[in-house]
């Protein structure tokens, strides 16, 4: 599946799930994809090198996978 993902740039510490999120829209849908790692929890701040790495996860697993419901839940190592 190719689908294009418009990221926002909203990305912040969730604390809530406990992980990393932003939003983006996919397919004219708002979506919020949460990235669960033990390695990104530990970080205080983000910078754009690492951003921009998110959303290429982001776009490799949204070729592999089809969202379900308007939540993307993506564990890392």
């Amino acid at each position: 599946m190719n689908q294009a993902i418009l990221f926002n740039d909203d990305l912040h510490f969730n604390k809530q799930h406990d992980a990393w999120s932003f939003t983006g829209q996919v397919s004219g849908q708002r979506m919020t994809i949460f990235f669960h790692s033990m390695q990104l929890k530990s970080l205080s701040s983000i910078d754009n090198c690492l951003k921009y790495d998110l959303e290429e996860v982001t776009e490799l697993w949204l070729e592999k996978n089809e969202p379900e419901g308007d939540e993307i839940h993506i564990n890392m190592r």
